[in-house]
């Protein structure tokens, strides 16, 4: 029973987030609402029984593609509007963070608290990492590749948005 509590109240966390995410207009803060709901996703992979994914959930996309896209954001020096630089603004911003971020913590502690040998409607499968890369560069080569290409095609883009102009040649000429 616990556990589905806390599987619900991770994907609303999750939903919630990504909302979050979507509308906000400065990009910092919507990247962290991201990884917030990366944290919830997390959870339910782990929830689901996939305590392997839900690592590689945390490790390579709320670690190093959050990172990449903070590089992105201060590679295109983007900044937060005027409006946004109010103390007033700053802190009541960090109010549905701050929401979320408890909530989190509070369905992994009922997950650390719950015993799971008591803990029923889990289903408990596992697949072990060998199989895991094996079916993900086996069966689905083509997809992991044109996943690694748009990554790719993205950071090339945002080094050609972020590059600095060139300066014009005094004769009229570039």
């Amino acid at each position: 029973m616990m556990a589905t509590l806390t599987f619900y109240l991770a994907g609303v966390i999750a939903v919630i987030a990504t909302l979050l995410a979507i509308t906000r207009s400065n990009p910092v803060h919507a990247v962290i609402y991201l990884v917030n709901s990366f944290f919830a996703l997390a959870l339910l992979f782990y929830l689901l029984g996939a305590p392997l994914l839900a690592a590689w959930e945390l490790i390579i996309y709320a670690g190093a593609i959050m990172v990449l896209f903070l590089f992105i954001i201060m590679m295109l020096k983007l900044s937060p509007s005027s409006a946004e630089k109010g103390l007033m603004a700053t802190s009541g911003q960090w109010v549905p963070v701050v929401l979320l971020a408890v909530a989190l913590a509070g369905c992994t502690m009922l997950l650390t608290g719950l015993d799971s040998l008591t803990a029923r409607g889990i289903p408990r499968w596992h697949a072990t990492p060998r199989d895991f890369g094996y079916s993900l560069f086996k069966e689905y080569a083509l997809a992991v590749e044109i996943a690694s290409f748009q990554l790719l095609f993205a950071a090339v883009g945002a080094f050609y948005v972020g590059r600095p102009d060139e300066p014009k040649d005094s004769r009229g000429g570039a």
